[in-house]
């Protein structure tokens, strides 16, 4: 999948002049690309579209507008944009209460090593987490990973040819799965796949 550059930003004045409709068009795209898994855990996969509305965000929120920030921003985002043979998924960890997330953070450490998605046919494929930095430290996980998952040429195939698709987490204090996921979702990750 294609990297954004700065000629497929919006400008701050046209952006707040478009901002509605373009998150309206945002928000059912990112739909069938939202996965729950269990109660807690909310998977959300990344694309091209999705990226480029985190970047028109920020660039509003921080009022960035010179080329350098442009760049640092695309810097940063970039890297979160399947690149045809993966999917680059955002793990968000959801306790309301503050006191019960701060409990289960510690219980999850690691959590982020053993999520995964399975091929029908073929064994599952664990996370590869957070490259950008460490989200963990000795007392707590994250609330929020970075997540890739690596996919082989015949599993690839087999999606395409309508193999189901599984998504799940094995942690000892967290064991959920979809088994198989929507046919929207399958087909709205497919489409992340060269």
């Amino acid at each position: 999948m294609q990297k954004l550059t700065s000629d497929d930003l919006l400008s701050l004045e046209r952006y707040a002049r478009e901002r509605e409709a373009f998150r309206a068009r945002v928000i059912e795209h990112k739909r069938p690309r939202r996965i729950a898994v269990g109660p807690n855990l909310t998977w959300c996969f990344e694309d091209r579209v999705t990226i480029q509305y985190q970047i028109q965000e920020m660039l509003r929120a921080e009022r960035i507008f010179e080329p350098e920030g442009i760049a640092e921003e695309l810097a940063a985002y970039n890297p979160l944009i399947p690149d045809g043979s993966n999917w680059k998924v955002t793990l968000l960890v959801e306790f309301p209460d503050v006191a019960e997330r701060q409990r289960q953070l510690g219980l999850l450490k690691g959590i982020e090593a053993r999520c995964w998605v399975e091929v029908r046919g073929h064994s599952a494929v664990y996370a590869i987490a957070d490259e950008d930095l460490e989200r963990e430290n000795e007392e707590k996980t994250s609330a929020v990973h970075f997540l890739r998952f690596e996919l082989t040429a015949e599993m690839i195939a087999a999606l395409r040819a309508g193999a189901p698709l599984a998504v799940g987490v094995d942690h000892e204090h967290y064991r959920h799965w979809v088994n198989p996921v929507s046919e929207a979702q399958r087909t709205a990750l497919l489409a992340d796949l060269a």
